[in-house]
C-alpha cells in the first residue's frame, strides 16, 4: 500500500462520483417522498465497485479489449464528464426512478455509474488494486456521511457552493483525463502498429 497513491486515487474517485454535486438530486428525491436508505445505497455501491475492480479486466478480455485501450476510452469519458461539470451542459443522460427505492438511482447510477466503473478500471492501468480498493472504501465513508447529512449540507453549501465544487472537480477531471490519455495512448498505438 502506498499512501500517496491511495490519496491520489481517492481524490480521483471523489471527483468522478461527485457526491457533493449530487446533493441537489438527493434533496429533490427527498422532496418527492423517496426515502434515502444511506447505508443500503452505500453498501450496494461499494459491492458494485469492488466486484468491477476485480472482475472488470476479465470482462474486457472476454470482449478482446486490453486495459490500456479501455483506459484511453475511459480518459475520453472522464474528459467529457469534467467538461459537463465545468460548462454546465448535460452530455450523459441519467434515468431516475420514481419508485421508493434509493438503490436506483442513488447506488446505481448516481454513485457507481458508468463513469465511476470506467474510472476504476482505467485506474488499474496505473495504480495497484489494493490502493484502488482502499480509495473506494474511503470514498464510500464520505458518500455515506453525505447521504446521511444531505439536508444539512445542502443548507450549508447553498446552490452556489455546490456549483463552485462541481467546477473545481470538473477541472481536476480534465487534468486526470489528459494524463491518462497521454500515458496510455502511446502504448495502444505501439501495440496496434506491431
Amino acid at each position: 500500500m502506498h499512501l500517496r497513491d491511495i490519496i491520489s486515487v481517492t481524490l480521483i474517485l471523489f471527483s468522478v462520483i461527485d457526491i457533493l454535486g449530487s446533493i441537489p438530486i438527493i434533496l429533490a428525491m427527498k422532496e418527492k417522498g423517496i426515502k434515502i436508505e444511506s447505508l443500503q445505497a452505500t453498501i450496494v455501491a461499494l459491492i458494485l465497485m469492488v466486484v468491477f475492480l476485480f472482475t472488470g479486466e476479465s470482462l474486457l478480455k472476454l470482449f478482446g479489449v486490453d486495459v490500456q485501450s479501455f483506459a484511453v476510452a475511459g480518459a475520453i469519458i472522464i474528459f467529457l464528464m469534467g467538461f459537463e461539470m465545468i460548462v454546465g451542459v448535460q452530455i450523459f443522460k441519467e434515468e431516475a426512478s420514481a419508485n421508493g427505492s434509493s438503490i436506483v438511482p442513488i447506488a446505481f447510477p448516481l454513485i457507481a455509474g458508468a463513469g465511476t466503473l470506467t474510472t476504476i478500471l482505467t485506474l488499474r492501468a496505473r495504480y495497484q488494486m489494493v490502493d484502488i480498493a482502499a480509495a473506494i472504501l474511503l470514498n464510500m465513508v464520505v458518500v455515506y456521511a453525505v447521504l446521511r447529512g444531505s439536508t444539512w449540507l445542502g443548507r450549508r453549501l447553498g446552490r452556489s457552493g455546490v456549483n463552485v465544487l462541481r467546477k473545481v472537480f470538473g477541472i481536476i477531471l480534465l487534468a486526470i483525463a489528459t494524463k491518462l490519455f497521454r500515458e496510455n495512448f502511446h502504448f495502444v498505438v505501439s501495440i496496434s502498429t506491431k
